[in-house]
């Protein structure tokens, strides 16, 4: 049953009715750190309309982390389960003409797990040993944990920090932390530095989860990374260079590109990609308050199957923030751009390839990504009190090639899938309108309570695809806790 704005926005003012109760208080005497990480979202979803399937609905999603750890001497090691659970995801949200695929992130869900409505489970989410040696900046991890590109170092600066974790990291890899499984990788990496700067490694291969709630499981999918990063001017300038070599040699499913899918289904190569890249960031006291600055670019090769790759991407962004202020306003705009492929019929793939990345940082309504897509935006950032902050962007998303794909999604997650969808452009680019805000309040140190609502308007490659009603809207309450009983100071 079809679901109006209106009734939209009341499951997201009810859903946070309820009251959560207080926490323990931490321990500091025991032999090991123990932790808790409990997240809840009530979900909303009115997609483009595809009558008669289901394009308005809720679900409820539930993640459950638990972890164990203990440092000792040189070393520290690191236990954590995952148990992540989706209920009530539409059974009607995908629909069978294949153009209009899957209606939201429920209908991404329901197909995930084998049309179950409601899907669970538990699995090992993180373990690790890392070693660390003489100096502050040397370590040597080897087991399953999260990797994030561009979190290499921890800036004091805190715009910096704020540009680092929201504007850079998770570009290309990332945990995909906001869908309910997540992302792992089963690998080695190290930390070598010294201050200012800071050398990092990792080889690994992704495990299944994101959008499949089994993450047990390894993906024949691998790739390695190095990056040399460095802060400059006192803390006021970060930046890094980077190159990532991907292999996905799940050869039996079939590519997401904009080839005819009879020559699609005859590609069982291989993908093998380089990407090789560098980003600067800076924020510069200026007048009352602080000016920032970004630049992000990369370009790419391999090989895309039978097709040789070649591909690039650039982002470009400016800010300007009064601190002095009570409100700390935030003023941001920034232009994206990746490459599209403007012939489905020649020898070579020309689409920007997102890797396994978090697309959601920047794709804050995702039904999109940075593949195949241009995009110019506006943000504002405000904190009103100390513990809320606010944040509203709007954004002119226009397709980079008319002759490639309308691309969805942030890699592979499964061995059955290949991880990203795309809806043919039909010779438009003219794609979509969206304006949103959202709320982060941390109620105090383990409670946050986030809230979002996101309206999209489609343009002509939306509406050649779904004619019927060519807005969209996403938003959810969610509830986040967190605790930790600390390990007793390593005496020795």
């Amino acid at each position: 049953m079809k679901r109006t704005r209106a009734s939209i926005l009341i499951v997201l003012a009810t859903a946070g009715l309820g009251r959560a109760q207080s926490p323990p208080s931490p321990s500091a005497n025991l032999p090991f750190s123990i932790s808790v990480f409990d997240r809840t979202r009530v979900d909303a979803t009115q997609w483009y309309a595809a009558t008669p399937d289901q394009e308005s609905y809720g679900y409820v999603e539930s993640l459950l982390r638990l972890g164990v750890a203990q440092r000792i001497q040189h070393w520290d090691w690191q236990l954590e389960l995952s148990q992540p659970s989706v209920l009530g995801l539409p059974n009607n949200a995908v629909s069978p003409v294949t153009a209009q695929g899957q209606l939201g992130l429920g209908g991404t869900y329901y197909a995930a797990n084998a049309n179950n409505r409601n899907p669970a489970a538990a699995f090992f989410k993180q373990g690790f040993a890392r070693y660390h040696f003489a100096g502050k900046d040397k370590t040597l991890r080897l087991g399953r944990f999260e990797f994030i590109d561009g979190l290499e170092t921890k800036p004091e600066n805190p715009s910096l920090t704020w540009l680092q974790t929201n504007r850079i990291a998770q570009r290309l890899i990332g945990n995909f932390g906001f869908a309910n499984a997540q992302r792992s990788f089963d690998g080695i990496d190290a930390h070598y530095g010294s201050g200012t700067w800071d050398l990092t490694a990792m080889a690994g291969r992704a495990d299944q989860g994101v959008f499949n709630m089994n993450g047990n499981s390894q993906l024949n999918v691998d790739l390695q990374y190095l990056a040399f990063t460095r802060s400059a001017w006192n803390d006021h300038l970060l930046w890094r260079t980077f190159a990532l070599g991907y292999h996905d040699g799940r050869t039996g499913l079939t590519k997401t590109d904009n080839r005819s899918l009879a020559l699609r289904q005859t590609d069982h190569r291989n993908i093998r990609i380089g990407t090789y890249g560098a980003d600067v960031i800076a924020a510069i006291p200026v007048g009352p308050g602080t000016l920032d600055l970004l630049g992000w670019g990369t370009l790419q090769n391999g090989n895309w199957g039978l097709q040789s790759h070649r591909a690039a991407a650039a982002a470009a962004e400016v800010g300007y923030q009064l601190p002095t202020l009570r409100s700390a306003p935030w003023l941001r705009a920034g232009w994206f751009r990746g490459t599209g492929d403007n012939n489905p019929t020649d020898n070579q793939h020309g689409t920007f390839f997102q890797i396994l990345p978090t697309p959601r940082i920047y794709a804050q309504f995702p039904f999109y990504n940075l593949m195949n897509s241009s995009d110019q935006f506006v943000q504002l950032i405000d904190k009103p009190a100390r513990q809320v902050t606010l944040r509203s962007d709007l954004h002119w998303l226009q397709l980079t090639s008319a002759k490639d794909l309308w691309y969805q999604g942030g890699g592979a997650f499964d061995n059955k899938v290949f991880g990203y969808v795309g809806r043919p452009a039909n010779g438009k680019s003219s794609f979509a309108t969206y304006a949103d805000i959202s709320l982060d309040w941390q109620i105090n140190k383990p409670f946050d309570v986030n809230l979002y609502y996101a309206h999209a308007w489609g343009k002509s490659v939306v509406q050649a695809i779904y004619p019927a009603q060519s807005t969209a809207q996403y938003g959810y309450v969610e509830f986040v806790y967190r605790w930790n009983a600390l390990q007793r100071p390593d005496r020795n």
